[in-house]
């Protein structure tokens, strides 16, 4: 549909234009050529335009261009005017134009545009320029303002600052809109020139050059100025300050002279509100410091009264006080506490550099005599102290170290029970002692001395068994247990045990019985003992502390060889115990220890002198006797040839008090077989013999068991004849009493029957009676109920009729007394003679004295004959 638009006015393009008349509208205007000339004008209507041969027009009527007022529009290659606006043309007729040229036409009447003008911009809006706002314009050409006769060259720049409406011109461009800056309380715009000039302030500014403005309020940036950016100022509290470097010399808002890299703080003490110029910058903010009562600090190369920081000083502030840190300062450990030390607690300190001492403490006594209040003390000494000087400073006391001081250490006493100490060095002369009972606080000369033990010592000290229950105990693993090696080394020696320590720097030994608690002095060691062990015994087995006195046993396997050359192996257990007796004689207390390893040494003892006795019997005879043997040769003979008790050994006082034979086993084959062979046959014999004895006491069971089985039978053979004889018999007596019984209960229950049925009758008659009764009884009630309620409604009508009555006589006679009033006497005189003189008159007039008319059905009245004959006033029988 749009093509064949399109074709149509296209054909309607060159009808019209081809067409001879053309009929132009006001405010149009079209191009005609004349094709002699090769010139082009223009035909502005209203007109009827008639075209001549030589002549073509170039295209259809156009609109004029309309410019609204407040706006414009941009013409290319402009016609030439002269000064009172009017078109110059040529001598051929051709309108002069200003090629490459550019006219602004503001409002005016509509215009055509003559043959090589062009509308380069349509018409556009003019650019309203509000308040607080600009126009950044540039010359492209050199002109001159027309008000005020300014000159500008090409490539100036300068502002239209609104309000107001920018009239466009060829010679100027518009680079930019710039909008003003607000500017609030506590900011500021940072500028910086673009080129040289002066600023809004009227001061000089070079080209790069940095500057604030602080004015509150909206700000308009000049040509040449630009915005870097607004700073926002730093709001000083008391807890906030702010850390400034200077970036070149100049003079800050105090009035003081900066010097490049120059730090300070800015407080609030100086402004509440620190804008950074644009020499500074910020490096940070810093909080204060606030130390209360109970702190200090110690702060690194402070500054000092002239501002300068002094390098490799220290200065100590104690609280309470708030400050900030100056720049450079810092603080060497940060806030610390005071030291606050009890009567329990010291200080261990060094002098850095010389210096005098002066402490002031107060001390407080209580007069408890007199019973007045505490007094107090200021006592002040002098000391001079050298560098590396070291004292102690003990509590109560509250201390913060000089910057001259330095805390070492801070001691706390160590409290000790009875059985607790620790080892103390001096570290003067390096004499080491031992502090048990009592509570301790080194000094500054002294320190904790760790007591090493060899690893033997320490596993059994930290073993959790127990020496005397787990004595036989070897399985359970050894549990290493941390020990204090500073704290006095201590061992419990158990009921009936004794532990042997020796002092090597006093050579000396002592033995200690338990129970007791054994502390070790800083030179003394325990003595261990390495006992055998196992079956048989092997030397080393067992390492101890304590040495058992016992009672208490020990097992050993020994192999022997009789005289036939019969090997065995006995297992042998001994009892045994140290003879000491309280008060232990020193020399019985040393020979204790004498012997290492007295258990293998007693075992190794008793095998020889059993193997010794053994070696002289045949194998029989010590099969036989062999307990007798064992014990003659371990415990001997005394002068009366019987077996001695005991066994002693002088060396150490070990007493073996018995020997138990737990096995004896042939080690040779050949008689282990015999041997095993005569058992088992004398086992096979004793076997047959209790397997007989069964055999023959099982067959007399047996016997015994069948008479009884057979006089039990006949037994329950009578009694069951007897119980069937008794179960006939209560037969036929439970049959007779079955058919007694069944007659005898028949005629009960026809009696019962009978007896049921008279006395059911004899109840229905007493029920009919009472029933008639109580229903002669209703009926005589209703009876009596309905000739009451019947006699109270007779009364009640009687009553009515009575009152009833009563009304009509006295309505009666009340209409009679009113009637009689409203006739008068007179009228009833009148009336009441009327009756009789008339009657008087008709039996006048028939000629009749009496007469008296009936018709035989009614008797005569003669009582009122006299009255009818008088004449009887009317209504009087009613």
């Amino acid at each position: 549909m749009m093509s064949k638009k399109g074709g149509n006015r296209g054909q309607e393009f060159e009808v019209l234009v081809d067409s001879s008349i053309i009929r132009i509208p006001p405010h149009h205007y079209i191009h005609v050529l004349d094709q002699n000339t090769n010139i082009a004008r223009v035909e502005i209507g209203p007109l009827t335009y008639i075209r001549q041969d030589n002549e073509r027009v170039l295209f259809s009527p156009v609109r004029m261009a309309m410019v609204p007022p407040r706006h414009y529009c941009v013409v290319s290659n402009p016609v030439a005017r002269d000064d009172n606006g009017q078109v110059l043309f040529d001598q051929s007729g051709q309108a002069k134009l200003r090629h490459a040229d550019l006219e602004i036409r503001l409002a005016q009447d509509p215009f055509p545009l003559y043959p090589g003008e062009e509308i380069q911009q349509d018409v556009t809006p003019l650019q309203i320029v509000y308040p607080d706002t600009a126009l950044r314009l540039q010359a492209l050409l050199d002109f001159e303002e027309e008000e005020g006769g300014e000159k500008r060259v090409a490539g100036d720049e300068w502002l239209f600052e609104g309000p107001g409406t920018y009239i466009p011109r060829k010679e100027v461009a518009v680079l930019e809109t710039i909008k003003a800056t607000v500017i609030r309380e506590n900011q500021a715009i940072r500028l910086r020139a673009r080129k040289e000039g002066v600023d809004r302030g009227g001061v000089q500014r070079v080209t790069g050059e940095e500057w604030q403005v602080r004015k509150v309020g909206a700000y308009l940036p000049g040509a040449h100025e630009e915005v870097l950016d607004i700073v926002n100022a730093f709001i000083l509290t008391d807890k906030k300050a702010l850390h400034v470097r200077a970036l070149r010399p100049f003079k800050d808002m105090g009035g003081r002279e900066r010097r490049t890299g120059e730090e300070w703080l800015v407080t609030m003490a100086d402004r509440e509100a620190h804008i950074p110029s644009v020499a500074e910058e910020v490096v940070g903010v810093v909080n204060v410091t606030t130390l209360s009562s109970r702190q200090y600090c110690v702060i690194l190369d402070p500054v000092g009264p002239e501002g300068k920081p002094q390098l490799g000083q220290k200065r100590v502030v104690k609280g309470e006080r708030s400050f900030f840190l100056q720049p450079g300062e810092h603080l060497e450990q940060g806030i610390q506490d005071v030291y606050v030390l009890s009567e329990e607690e010291g200080l261990v300190l060094r002098a850095v550099e010389a210096f005098n001492d002066t402490e002031q403490r107060e001390e407080e006594e209580d007069e408890e005599e007199l019973g007045e209040e505490r007094a107090k003390r200021s006592r002040r000494s002098g000391i001079l102290r050298r560098p590396g000087d070291r004292w102690m400073l003990r509590g109560p006391i509250e201390y913060v170290p000089p910057a001259t001081v330095e805390v070492l250490l801070k001691r706390q006493a160590i409290p000790l029970d009875e059985n607790e100490g620790i080892y103390v060095r001096d570290i003067k002369t390096g004499k080491v002692r031992a502090v048990i009972g009592h509570t301790y606080m080194l000094t500054q000369d002294e320190e904790l001395w760790s007591k090493d033990l060899p690893q033997n010592v320490e596993n059994l000290l930290a073993s959790p068994r127990d020496p005397l229950a787990d004595r036989s105990d070897r399985s359970k693993a050894v549990e290493a247990r941390d020990r204090d090696k500073t704290k006095v080394v201590s061992y419990r020696v158990p009921h009936n045990a004794a532990v042997q320590v020796y002092d090597y720097r006093e050579k000396k030994a002592r033995v200690v019985f338990g129970p007791e608690m054994v502390m070790l002095g800083p030179d003394e060691q325990f003595t261990i003992l390495s006992l055998s062990g196992d079956k048989p015994k092997r030397a080393n087995v067992i390492k101890a502390v304590c040495l058992l006195l016992g009672p208490d046993f020990f097992t050993d396997v020994i192999t022997i060889e009789t005289a036939d050359h019969a090997r065995l192996q006995l297992q042998l257990s001994y009892n045994w115990y140290f003879d000491i007796k309280t008060p232990v004689d020193p020399d019985k207390e040393a020979a204790l220890f004498s012997v290492p390893d007295f258990v293998g040494d007693a075992c190794k003892a008793i095998a020889s002198r059993v193997r010794g006795a053994v070696a002289s019997v045949q194998f029989d005879d010590f099969h036989k006797n062999s307990n007798r043997i064992i014990c003659s040769s371990v415990f001997g003979f005394d002068e009366k040839l019987a077996v001695r008790s005991n066994l002693r050994f002088n060396q150490n006082n070990l007493v073996i008090s018995s020997v138990d034979i737990q096995s004896v086993e042939p080690v040779d084959q050949r008689t282990r077989d015999a041997l095993q062979k005569s058992v088992q046959l004398a086992i096979e014999i004793t076997t047959n013999s209790q397997e007989a004895a069964a055999r023959h006491e099982a067959e007399r069971l047996e016997q015994e068991a069948r008479g009884k089985l057979e006089r039990q039978r006949i037994t329950d053979q009578a009694e069951a004849e007897r119980a069937r004889k008794e179960l006939l018999e209560l037969e036929a007596l439970s049959a007779s009493v079955e058919s007694t019984g069944a007659a005898k209960a028949e005629a009960q229950s026809r009696a019962e029957a009978a007896r049921i049925q008279g006395e059911a009758a004899v109840d229905e008659a007493k029920l009919k009676a009472e029933a008639q009764r109580i229903e002669a009884e209703a009926e005589l009630q209703r009876l009596s109920k309905a000739r009451e309620q019947e006699l109270s409604y007779k009364k009640e009508m009687d009553r009515l009729e009575v009152e009833k009555q009563e009304k009509l006589a006295q309505i009666e006679s009340q209409r009679f007394k009113q009637l009689v009033e409203s006739l008068g006497s007179d009228t009833l005189k009148e009336i009441a003679r009327a009756g009789p003189e008339l009657q008087v008159k008709l039996l006048q007039s028939l000629g009749l004295k009496s007469t008296l008319i009936t018709d035989g059905s009614s008797p005569i009245n003669l009582f009122t004959t006299a009255n009818g004959l008088l004449g009887a006033l009317p209504g009087q029988g009613q």
